[in-house]
């Protein structure tokens, strides 16, 4: 048996925040909106025109921007009691995954009599949520469309609420928004979007025909835009391929659980605030290598390099990869986002704990396979 859940209603509009009050209708419980966002994003003015159309059409909005990369617990938790404290009938999520992972969780706080360590793991997170709204302002983490939050607890590591409540109630993609990003997280973020699809075609639980076909469909637009997009900003076609591909990418893989890529990422952010589609980045090949010593896992490869036109087998589509990271100029070692070689054996001993996602690579890894990965990128 198969099963596949996604949102229910995603808009797609360039500019469409200018109109944000139109896109907020019927969801509110109030007249009062928390936006959940960071300074960065802030900052920029991309929140300017969808501020100004909810003011203008009556509603008092908040504005929480404290959300942060790899967001911790305590910035979240905050986030939360300020949103309660607010009286908010609508959360918005707006900017990257950190945001919208962070508007999920605050809207399932602020309408439940629980506490954040309590709903981490899967399925755990049940009962009502505020309604909630996403916009993504980066073509990466899928986060608009997925049942997933990851969250940084303690010193470094990270842990993940995964329920269905967390699915947004509706998802706007601007392509506007992505306009002004820079060549080198447009570069990382498409990337990161490429290995939800990838791992998303090649996970070995939940894999279905649904997700197979987003997966590919989200790798045509991404590998034929995402040059473009970083070498050529202002093409706005580029840039909406990129926006969609990242949310086709993500209901693939809010379905079909990713792997190993993220595993072995999931450290360089958490231990060192790598970003979290360059950390996919730096990791993808030589797990995919080490992959696709695997006859499923072969074969499977070999699938997405045939439907993507570049070849029959796991090394054509793996030059792929290697092609378009040198065409957008993406890091490619450990040593290039400033982690040194002695960091390997405290990243092996985080990494294996992450059976979330290990349990759905297509081949089984062991502390010893993933220190072996980290040397050969160090």
């Amino acid at each position: 048996m198969h099963s596949f859940r996604t949102v229910s209603d995603i808009r797609i509009e360039p500019g469409g925040t200018a109109r944000l009050d139109a896109h907020v209708a019927g969801l509110p419980r109030n007249k009062r909106i928390a936006i959940v966002t960071d300074k960065g994003v802030r900052s920029l003015g991309l929140l300017d025109a969808g501020l100004a159309a909810l003011k203008d059409a009556g509603y008092q909005v908040m504005v929480f921007d404290e959300v942060v990369a790899d967001p911790p617990e305590d910035v979240v938790i905050s986030g939360a009691e300020a949103v309660q404290q607010f009286g908010a009938g609508l959360v918005i999520g707006f900017g990257g995954g950190s945001p919208m992972d962070t508007a999920k969780i605050i809207a399932f706080l602020a309408d439940n009599e629980t506490t954040l360590p309590e709903i981490y793991g899967v399925d755990v997170a049940q009962g009502p949520r505020l309604p909630l709204l996403l916009i993504p302002t980066t073509s990466g983490t899928g986060s608009e469309v997925t049942n997933v939050a990851v969250i940084t607890t303690g010193k470094g590591s990270k842990n993940a609420v995964v329920s269905d409540p967390l699915y947004a109630d509706r998802v706007l993609l601007d392509a506007d928004l992505t306009l002004g990003l820079p060549g080198h997280i447009t570069a990382a973020t498409g990337i990161d979007a490429m290995v939800h699809a990838i791992e998303a075609y090649t996970s070995i639980h939940r894999k279905n025909p649904i997700s197979d076909a987003l997966g590919l469909s989200a790798l045509r637009k991404l590998t034929h835009a995402i040059s473009r997009a970083v070498n050529t900003p202002a093409d706005i076609e580029a840039r909406e391929d990129m926006l969609i591909g990242a949310m086709l990418a993500g209901q693939a893989f809010s379905n079909a659980p990713v792997g190993a890529v993220h595993g072995l990422a999931y450290p360089l952010g958490g231990f060192f605030h790598v970003p979290h589609g360059l950390s996919n980045s730096l990791v993808m090949v030589e797990v995919m290598k080490f992959n696709a010593q695997e006859e499923r896992a072969k074969r499977w490869y070999s699938e997405i390099a045939r439907d993507l036109g570049v070849g029959d087998s796991p090394s054509a589509l793996i030059d792929e990869i290697l092609r378009l990271q040198d065409e957008t100029r993406v890091q490619r070692r450990l040593r290039d986002v400033n982690i040194n070689a002695d960091a390997i054996p405290m990243m092996a001993d985080d990494a294996i704990l992450k059976d979330r996602v290990l349990r759905n690579n297509p081949r089984s890894m062991t502390r010893a396979d993933i220190v072996k990965i980290y040397e050969t990128i160090a």
